[in-house]
């Protein structure tokens, strides 16, 4: 082998491990994206499941104040029958408490803003809790797919230093502005974009 061989092989091997010092940052860059998304993944995910819980709670406990309303104001239209057939004053005074008593209640069943936990505010909040448990899923899935294209940029960055094709880092670096674009779009605006 002659010098200017040498030389040649030299300056090649310089020139590959300068690429391959560009392609291990571009790993490393892709590397630390794909862990952000990922962990804002996991807390979206997380989130959902836990306002998921939340909402079928809230509807659980509507529909025991219904029950709870229902029995109330049947038990009162079947007391105020026996109002209508009393003699006894005192009888019929005593009734008709229990009949006020158990309408006030089921009224109350129904709207309680002081405690926020009457059907109509249950209703409200179980709503807002699937709101907002769609938007941590919607979250989720962009956070997802920023995973998906980060982890595919980094198996094209690893395959251009075995291939040497400066395509594949071109690719990486590409996918990696794709999986940022994903993981801003779950940041800030999960609904704009679906993909399945």
């Amino acid at each position: 082998m002659s010098a200017h061989e040498n030389m040649e092989h030299a300056e090649h091997a310089e020139h590959a491990a300068h690429s391959n010092k560009k392609i291990a940052l571009l790993i490393a860059v892709l590397a630390l994206f794909l862990a952000f998304s990922e962990t804002l993944g996991k807390s979206a995910q997380t989130k959902a499941i836990t306002l998921n819980v939340t909402s079928n709670d809230l509807w659980a406990f509507f529909q025991a104040k219904t029950i709870r309303m229902t029995v109330l104001r049947t038990a009162a239209e079947q007391t105020q029958l026996e109002v209508d057939r009393a003699t006894d004053a005192d009888t019929k005074g005593r009734l008709i408490k229990t009949i006020d008593n158990w309408k006030k209640t089921a009224d109350r069943y129904d709207d309680e803003p002081s405690t926020n936990e009457g059907r109509k505010q249950l209703v409200e909040r179980a709503k807002e809790a699937e709101h907002e448990r769609d938007e941590a899923l919607a979250r989720y899935h962009q956070y997802e797919f920023a995973s998906a294209v980060f982890q595919i940029g980094i198996v094209l960055a690893s395959a251009q230093v075995i291939t040497g094709m400066v395509v594949l880092g071109w690719l990486s670096g590409l996918l990696g502005l794709v999986g940022l674009g994903f993981t801003a779009i779950g940041f800030w605006v999960p609904h704009a974009v679906h993909l399945f």
